[in-house]
């Protein structure tokens, strides 16, 4: 019986599958059974480079979009949508 015959959820868990269920932020599919240990570092490393991305980009147009915010009221503002 292979790997991929099992059902996921019957899988050891390997600390490869618990980092990647972190990452997703729930079960992953049953396709991932048939990825490696080292296949399933690979895919969350890149959904992790992935999400610091985005929030990266995020807060970089957040800040761009303060600029339209007139000077006195930055503080504030900045203080009320980032709590």
């Amino acid at each position: 019986m292979s790997r991929s015959d099992v059902p996921l959820e019957d899988l050891l868990s390997t600390p490869a599958l618990d980092r990647l269920t972190t990452e997703l932020g729930g079960q992953p599919p049953q396709s991932v059974s048939e990825l490696t240990d080292d296949q399933l570092n690979l895919l969350s490393d890149a959904l992790e480079r992935g999400r610091t991305s985005r929030a990266s980009g995020l807060e970089e147009a957040a800040e761009e979009a303060l600029k339209l915010v007139p000077a006195l009221a930055r503080g504030p503002v900045r203080r009320i949508l980032f709590k």
